[in-house]
């Protein structure tokens, strides 16, 4: 493995990081995944990321940039880390990867809870287009019933990740981040951020949100298969300092900035402030194991 000699390195880093924003990791919900994921965890990125509001009592641990052709759901089903299932969540991953442009892929877990989720990437030259998605048999009928709302906003070819979540059934599409593909600058503006929150049904935008979104490069939708409405609509900075965004910090993100068990020294953090109809709440992800490429799906600007 590229920056730790085990897996018993790892989980010990696993817990030490749980540890910094109040989470228990459990060894029998994590120790499986190591193992099930054991030849593809070295190459991959590993990012922890922690959050406020309802999510605060887990920590999720993340391999992305897994290589192409490697079904993460697949394994998970094979090791037993989740239940097959005969609802659309669990055929939509071979659906996206077979007829989109994805060059990699990652996995999702929660260092108390187990596995969620798993996370599919295109290339940054070559974006997945909301058009093509739809026409994917087990994909959520709120895709479809939000592409008027994509183009509107001129975001409908420039889906950058797609994301499923097999616990709580829900998907997340990322948008931005491509080579040439910039979110449009009014989608950060402050008539922009209200607009799309308002016709969203979303919570009235803080204050903070509109200072933050100055900053943010990549927004993303929750969808889920019960509802077209889109769930929680949010906004994402990366940055090397994210003591310096102009926002409140919850003391677990605090501790996990600058107590970290492992060199964070130019490494960036992502940022997200989530918009839902009960108000808003904050993520951060730190990164343990870092590769460049990654900043070609997560580039600003700013």
């Amino acid at each position: 493995m590229s920056e730790f000699a085990n897996l018993e390195e790892l989980y010990s880093i696993i817990e030490k990081t749980a540890r910094l924003v109040d989470v228990t990791a459990s060894r029998d919900k994590v120790w499986p995944i190591l193992n099930a994921y054991e030849d593809v965890v070295g190459q991959s990125v590993i990012s922890f990321r922690a959050s406020t509001g309802s999510s605060a009592d887990d920590l999720d641990a993340r391999f992305t940039m897994l290589p192409k052709g490697f079904d993460p759901y697949a394994r998970a089903l094979e090791h037993g880390l989740t239940p097959k299932t005969d609802h659309a969540v669990g055929s939509l991953l071979k659906e996206v990867h077979a007829n989109t442009p994805i060059t990699s892929c990652g996995v999702d877990f929660g260092v108390a809870g187990g596995f969620t989720k798993t996370w599919s990437f295109p290339s940054a030259e070559n974006l997945i287009k909301v058009s093509d998605l739809v026409e994917l048999p087990s994909i959520p009928a709120a895709v479809g019933a939000n592409l008027d709302f994509f183009k509107k906003w001129g975001i409908d070819e420039m889906v950058s990740t797609v994301g499923i979540d097999y616990s709580k059934r829900t998907m997340n599409l990322y948008f931005g981040g491509g080579v040439g593909d910039r979110v449009p600058a009014e989608v950060f503006e402050e008539k922009g951020v209200r607009a799309i929150l308002g016709e969203l049904g979303l919570s009235e935008p803080s204050e903070e949100l509109l200072r933050f979104c100055e900053r943010s490069f990549v927004i993303y939708v929750t969808l889920n298969w019960d509802s077209p409405a889109i769930n929680r609509f949010t906004y994402s900075v990366m940055t090397p300092e994210p003591l310096g965004l102009p926002i409140s910090f919850a003391p677990t993100f605090e501790r996990l900035i600058k107590e970290a068990p492992y060199d964070t020294t130019g490494r960036n953090y992502v940022y997200g402030i989530a918009s839902t109809p009960k108000g808003e709440y904050h993520k951060i992800a730190s990164y343990y194991q870092w590769q460049k490429r990654v900043e070609k799906l997560l580039r600003s600007d700013s």
